[in-house]
């Protein structure tokens, strides 16, 4: 219904701006947003991909994960900057890959096993205030995270 992409981003950003949101997330968005757009919510945009970025950004992640023969795939929750898939991480979630999986299968496990737990966890981080974006770097509880929490950090519950 839009023009363009400045159109829509600015259809999409009045209607954001009407609820004055803290928390802008990103699932399953399958629409690269302006530059003009991600600085407008810098710091309150954050977005799952299923890869373990930076490795495979963009689409098709779980296809080239098997062509590429990683013994590891997951997902990765990041805050959105103006670069595809290349803001800084938050959090991982890891499982190997097994000789039977398909892209189909290895999409389902990622789904199931990691992204329902990291996904939440994240936002209710930011929900609390306790996560945040500062000079770029990522924020946890006052303290900044040098590499992406892991499965292992999620609180009980997650």
């Amino acid at each position: 219904d839009y023009p363009d992409r400045e159109a829509f981003d600015a259809a999409l950003s009045a209607a954001l701006d009407t609820l004055n949101p803290d928390v802008v997330v990103r699932a399953g968005f399958m629409r690269v947003l302006g530059d003009a757009f991600v600085r407008r919510y810098r710091g309150r945009l954050i977005n799952i991909h299923p890869s373990l970025l930076p490795r495979h950004p963009g689409l098709h992640t779980h296809r080239r994960v098997l062509e590429a023969g990683d013994a590891e795939h997951g997902a990765t929750v990041h805050f959105v900057t103006e670069q595809l898939d290349g803001g800084p991480a938050v959090i991982q979630g890891r499982l190997s890959v097994r000789t039977e999986d398909t892209a189909d299968i290895l999409s389902e496990r990622v789904m199931t096993h990691i992204e329902v737990r990291i996904f939440p966890q994240a936002i209710a981080w930011m929900a609390r205030g306790s996560l945040r974006l500062e000079d770029g770097r990522v924020m946890l509880a006052g303290s900044r995270l040098d590499a992406p929490l892991q499965l292992a950090d999620l609180e009980p519950g997650f």
